[in-house]
């Protein structure tokens, strides 16, 4: 008679466990459905192919036999941002925090956590990507506003006359002629997280391989409150992998056992197709070049009452002695061989809203959760070939938590092929490659500007 209660004791803890599998098994089966402004990998593909360039076969130069590689250097634009559940407002400029005009960079990758509310309804309901558009649609506001600011320029030269053009003015004119100066490569939600990937327009026929892959660690080990999404993708000979996060929270002593249990989660679970020639990287950490950014809720092993006098005299080293995730990082356990950047900056978390104090720091301030300062949104990045150049902080009091970005200088290989057929991207025959692409992706495409949310599925 115990035998049979302790099997259905057994029963009674798995049971939830295979009902979160059920409910989450569909979405997570979905993980390369995903928006972007290209068509799908293979009719991208043939926008490479030699006879759609309307020329004699690049082969007569011996090009394409040619199979050495060399190396360039791309800007890659990071950023995370908690914004607590918090749908942002139509006027909101997001221009000043990208330095766009001032800092210029190749791809732009913008990770946000709790777009929505994390609450049963949306962590149980099925997928609201309104509010992903949304931000989708300022991004790709913010991103182009400097080649609208070019054309404008340009046709307020042409109107006083001005024949001479100096070598800022042609590049303005050789970018203002792109028709959008960055588009979406791939953009990724689960219930609160979600990953936005940009590029810029000349080097889309050089992207490959998109994908995206989903893993839940919340509720029950599986609900997707906190889990992460990872897109990856292939620019030129080398792969790049995103992972927007979102750990386990809590400042109590022990809670970051969780986080480094959502970390090796993560890691283990993530997946993504080899590719047709079964030759492409299917784990995180089997790619080129990764970057980790989100809400890591690491927080700062110190008693409250210290932790708040040291973010008082700002005095950060001895902070950081003391921050869990650096400690992760010199333990060499579930991010042996991850690197993170010198912070100089005050920790991102947690604020009062609509203010520049943090919680806690009010006299008789009542209600929500009690949170000493931490950093608890951070970048960090595995693998060679990348040289962080920037990691600051934002100052936008949209939520409690304070916005982090890093700029990176990423080493790309190009074949000489692709060298060779680059140079006929940046001439006039890029305009007939352009033509066939709108030709192909006009009857759907992934538009997010004008606020419209007729968003393209890539399958």
């Amino acid at each position: 008679m115990s035998f049979i209660m302790a099997e259905n004791q057994e029963e009674l803890v798995m049971w939830p466990r295979l009902v979160t599998k059920k409910i989450l098994g569909e979405r997570l089966r979905s993980n390369n459905n995903f928006v972007a402004d290209f068509p799908s990998n293979a009719e991208a593909s043939s926008l490479l192919d030699n006879s759609s360039l309307g020329s004699p076969s690049l082969s007569e130069n011996n090009i394409l036999n040619q199979r050495k590689h060399n190396f360039q250097n791309y800007k890659i634009f990071i950023s995370t941002w908690n914004v607590g559940g918090i749908a942002p407002q139509d006027d909101l400029d997001i221009a000043d925090w990208l330095d766009t005009p001032n800092n210029m960079c190749d791809i732009y990758v913008f990770g946000f956590q709790e777009i929505v509310p994390l609450r049963a309804s949306y962590v149980l309901g099925s997928e609201n990507s309104k509010i992903s558009v949304k931000w989708n649609s300022l991004i790709r506001e913010a991103l182009n506003k400097k080649i609208q600011h070019c054309l404008e320029k340009q046709q307020y030269n042409n109107k006083l006359g001005r024949k001479q053009k100096t070598a800022e003015d042609e590049k303005a004119i050789f970018e203002s002629s792109i028709p959008e100066g960055f588009r979406c490569v791939i953009s990724k939600q689960m219930v609160g997280i979600l990953i936005s990937v940009w590029i810029r327009s000349d080097l889309r026929p050089y992207v490959r391989h998109p994908r995206a892959s989903c893993v839940g660690c919340g509720i029950m080990g599986y609900l997707g409150n906190k889990g992460s999404v990872s897109v990856r993708f292939q620019l030129h000979e080398t792969s790049f992998c995103f992972v927007c996060s979102h750990l386990a929270s809590g400042g109590r002593e022990g809670d970051e056992k969780h986080r480094k249990s959502d970390v090796a989660e993560i890691f283990s679970r993530t997946s993504f197709p080899r590719g047709p020639s079964f030759d492409l990287p299917r784990k995180i950490l089997d790619h080129d070049r990764v970057i980790l950014l989100g809400d890591l809720n690491y927080r700062i092993s110190l008693p409250e009452a210290t932790t708040r006098l040291l973010v008082d005299r700002k005095e950060w080293n001895a902070l950081l002695e003391n921050d869990q995730l650096r400690m992760e990082l010199m333990s060499g356990q579930v991010f042996e061989g991850w690197r993170e950047g010198l912070i100089k900056f005050a920790p991102t978390y947690k604020y009062c809203l609509n203010s520049n104090v943090y919680f806690g720091c009010v006299e008789g301030q009542k209600g929500g959760k009690w949170r000493a300062p931490a950093w608890c949104d951070r970048i960090i990045w595995y693998g060679e070939g990348l040289q962080q150049r920037l990691y600051t902080r934002g100052e936008s009091n949209l939520s409690d938590h304070r916005p982090v970005k890093a700029i990176f200088t990423a080493q790309v290989q190009v074949s000489s092929t692709l060298k060779g057929l680059q140079k006929f991207f940046l001439s006039e025959r890029f305009d007939q490659i352009t033509t066939k692409f709108d030709q192909m992706s006009s009857s759907d495409k992934f538009r997010c500007s004008g606020r419209s949310s007729n968003c393209k599925k890539i399958h």
